[in-house]
């Protein structure tokens, strides 16, 4: 079935599930003006930061580089930057602009006076932006324009089961549609990366899988700890998963079972189609942050034991295969595949309905994330802040 939805084209080409316009703080201290502006304004979405000072080298880059695909990414019409003095505010604006082709606004909060003033300045464009962004008509685009993030959190013996198969299900649509799939959470390949490998589109992609789990390991160890030795992690025991190579079989199997197209640093946007890996933390909200600061429109995200974030950049949906977590949790849950844990439906029935639910997300349907706003950004840093 060649499925379609209903979103917003933008001047690069890409293509939004959602319409919002960004309110992005360029450094920490323009936190508070970002968070006054979004409350007043329906529409915008604050990314206030917690880092961005007192960085240098590959940090002060890797900071730039995800607030930069932030600002870019497709479900944000416009951009509001706001920092306390125009040079950040104007480089991170001039940045997003240069690669999104959207409207970008850089404000500064030292320019307009104070604080108070900012506010009100800030208040009235982001009012226009969002005027403006309510005009543009929603168009019909397929599966080839999508970039989707798969995610797990919370794990247990679902997850392996059904939970995760869904979401690769899912993936290898996608990637068949001409779309393209990011998988992240390196420390969760551990056991397992030499299955990765074998999919690799080359043997130099192959090379960089196997080099970025064992720097996991690396810079797990300079810390005197066997990370080996700390995964699972005890809510994973409880759940019923024994060992890291179980827990990282069932995790790899969300990205589907297509070839491997490259492996991506976090927040770098994929170039081309396909199905890659990006190199990110495990946790969630650090993990999202790089999948959507790479592009990701959306994001599945596979609990067990049940995980309530989301991302508020890329809807965020939830799917679990737990009956009981999704009982508990119903509120959290966005999609339920315990009929494929139960084996009361094979892995394409259910395979199916999730990706009928995907159409109605990426066409408006809002996620329990955004509804009830358990949402988080989190910046990847490599050292402490100087």
């Amino acid at each position: 079935m060649n499925r379609t939805f209903l979103g917003y084209r933008r001047p690069d080409g890409t293509v939004g599930i959602r319409n919002n316009v960004a309110i992005l703080a360029a450094m920490d201290n323009s936190n508070g003006v970002v968070k006054k502006v979004a409350n007043q304004v329906k529409g915008t979405i604050p990314i206030p930061i917690w880092y961005g000072r007192g960085q240098f080298g590959q940090d002060e880059q890797l900071t730039f580089n995800t607030l930069v695909g932030i600002g870019a990414n497709p479900n944000f019409h416009s951009v509001l930057v706001i920092s306390l003095e125009k040079v950040s505010a104007n480089k991170l604006a001039d940045a997003i602009r240069d690669r999104s082709k959207k409207n970008v606004v850089a404000l500064s909060i030292q320019d307009c006076g104070n604080s108070i003033d900012a506010v009100a300045e800030a208040t009235k464009i982001a009012a226009q932006m969002v005027s403006e962004a309510s005009e543009q008509q929603k168009e019909e685009f397929d599966f080839s324009n999508l970039v989707v993030g798969v995610e797990c959190g919370g794990s247990d013996t679902t997850s392996g089961i059904a939970g995760n198969p869904s979401l690769g299900y899912i993936a290898d649509m996608i990637v068949a549609a001409g779309g393209t799939v990011i998988l992240s959470e390196t420390s969760e390949f551990l056991g397992a990366e030499h299955i990765l490998q074998k999919r690799a589109k080359t043997p130099e992609v192959g090379e960089k899988i196997i080099e970025i789990v064992n720097n996991v390991e690396l810079e797990a160890n300079k810390r005197g700890v066997s990370i080996l030795g700390a995964n699972p992690v005890p809510d994973n025991i409880a759940g019923g998963i024994s060992t890291i190579e179980e827990k990282s079989l069932g995790a790899i199997i969300k990205g589907g079972t297509t070839e491997i197209q490259n492996v991506l640093t976090f927040a770098e946007p994929p170039q081309g189609k396909g199905l890659f890996i990006m190199d990110t933390p495990a946790p969630a909200s650090e993990s999202m942050t790089g999948i959507s600061a790479g592009g990701a429109q959306i994001i599945l995200f596979s609990t067990g034991k049940g995980n309530i974030m989301g991302s508020p950049i890329s809807p965020t949906i939830k799917v679990s295969g737990n009956p009981e977590t999704v009982v508990k949790m119903k509120p959290n849950i966005d999609f339920d595949v315990t009929a494929l844990f139960k084996g009361e439906k094979p892995l394409s029935d259910v395979g199916e309905l999730l990706a009928d639910h995907v159409v109605k997300v990426c066409s408006g349907k809002m996620t329990s994330s955004e509804i009830l706003g358990e949402e988080e950004i989190a910046l990847n840093k490599i050292q402490p802040t100087v």
